[in-house]
């Protein structure tokens, strides 16, 4: 039975480690799958998940705290010397004035019992005002990290489509440039071709393949930041299905306008601080209200002189018996006067809440700053897009043309070569449009608070 239970613990083992490989390698990743990984996988978001369910502990702490509050208590005494009183001596035939010393009680003391205690103050009455706003708070928190987290992935799933897609191309011209440089070399061993021709192809050739490596070795270092963004094991490969698909008209020009912020995380954020201060003010202006406690303790004493506190065989003996200790009470405590403390918190209070308002005024005017740049931006990338593409089919077509000239013994390697620098610079330009259009975009989206919902 033992082995069987080690051959189950090993086989769940297994298991799991086998279903999480399968889940890091169930397929490619579209950028909304990406995004959906991470929430689940991404450490800093998984906290701000955390931090939101640990408020809903603190809302109900500071429920509780109005709540009675009952204690128990067990207390045994060893009186090593038992405590002196004195008492008139005149009683017993002393001299008036006279004081004779005497030990009251027994050497061992035990109690027992059960206190009650709770307090009521207009602080707490607050406090419970303010639960929800803190419950806010903590889901707007998650809000905002959710955005940021999804700007994050956006951006760099992106980063590694674009450069996957400048690989393809940078292949593809690496291809041609390589034939029509084993070409020119051919025709140069036999005296057809100057030297110079070759030597000009050759440098072209070692530009394109030092982008090429240097593009790898971009694309490593993305897809390392996507997965540590997206909490994916960096050790593992990822697929990505998404393509840069720019022709189907997702990409529209974004309005100018003055944009609505109400949505953004950090705009809700401070209006709830707002909520918060309002209800400290509140607070500090009702201090003065009396706060009362009320009380109350049930108790059981036994006084022996042996260490027999549980022992009943002596019965009728008064040492024997357990005396009941029972009260109730009630304290209302009345702030006359604090040295002014109370007036001082207040200020400070006011003053406070005026510096969250100013806050919120610069952030309305900061996030109408950020939504009129990055729709400004998106909109000149797009421009810029259009052009870009344009410029890159022109490119590319008088690279081919080039190329049949060259071939064809009518064109010259200088023509050639420059046609060929303008194609890449052409599809290096495009790319980077398209980066830059894609960032605006979401800029704009997290500026009007519509990133992430």
């Amino acid at each position: 039975m033992t082995h069987l239970r080690k051959y189950a613990f090993i086989l769940a083992i297994v298991m799991v480690h086998h279903l999480k490989a399968q889940e890091a390698n169930s397929g490619s990743f579209s950028l909304q799958q990406a995004i959906d990984y991470a929430m689940k996988h991404s450490p800093n978001y998984l906290n701000a998940e955390l931090d939101y369910k640990n408020s809903n502990y603190k809302r109900k702490e500071i429920t509780g705290q109005g709540l009675p509050q009952i204690t128990g208590s067990i207390d045994i005494k060893d009186y090593l010397s038992i405590p002196t009183s004195l008492i008139p001596g005149q009683i017993f035939g002393g001299a008036p004035g006279s004081f004779l010393p005497v030990k009251f009680g027994t050497k061992y003391n035990a109690t027992a019992g059960l206190s009650l205690y709770e307090n009521i103050s207009s602080d707490y009455f607050f406090g419970l005002k303010a639960q929800k706003e803190y419950m806010n708070i903590s889901k707007i928190s998650v809000t905002r990290s959710k955005a940021d987290l999804v700007s994050q992935v956006t951006k760099a799933y992106y980063t590694v489509v674009i450069s996957r897609s400048r690989i393809r191309s940078l292949d593809a011209n690496i291809a041609k440039l390589k034939k029509t440089y084993e070409d020119t070399k051919a025709g140069n061993q036999q005296g057809l071709v100057e030297q110079i021709d070759v030597e000009r192809l050759e440098v072209q050739y070692n530009n394109l393949i030092t982008d090429h490596d240097k593009t790898v070795q971009l694309i490593s270092l993305s897809e390392s930041m996507l997965k540590f963004q997206m909490g994916f094991p960096l050790q593992t490969s990822i697929a990505l299905s998404d393509s840069l698909n720019m022709n189907d008209g997702s990409f529209q020009p974004l309005s100018t306008d003055k944009a609505d912020i109400s949505q953004r995380p950090d705009y809700q954020l401070l209006q709830s601080q707002q909520t918060l201060y309002d209800l400290d003010i509140k607070r500090q202006k009702y201090s003065y209200i009396p706060s009362l406690t009320i009380y109350g303790s049930y108790q059981y004493n036994k006084q022996r002189n042996k260490f027999d506190l549980f022992d009943g065989s002596s019965a009728g003996d008064a040492t024997n018996q357990w005396f009941k200790i029972a009260l109730i009470g009630a304290t209302l405590n009345f702030n006359f006067f604090t040295g002014f403390q109370r007036v001082n918190r207040l200020e400070q209070a006011k003053i406070t809440s005026m510096k969250n308002l100013n806050s919120i005024q610069n952030l309305e005017l900061a996030a109408q700053v950020e939504a009129i740049t990055a729709s400004t931006n998106y909109n000149n990338a797009y421009l810029t897009l259009v052009r870009q593409k344009k410029n890159m089919e022109l490119a590319q077509h008088v690279y081919d043309v080039a190329e049949k000239k060259y071939q064809s013994g009518v064109g010259s390697n200088i023509e050639m070569t420059n046609a060929q620098t303008s194609l890449a610079e052409a599809q290096t330009n495009y790319y980077n449009s398209v980066f830059d259009m894609i960032v605006a975009n979401v800029d704009y989206q997290k500026a009007i608070g519509t990133l992430a919902k």
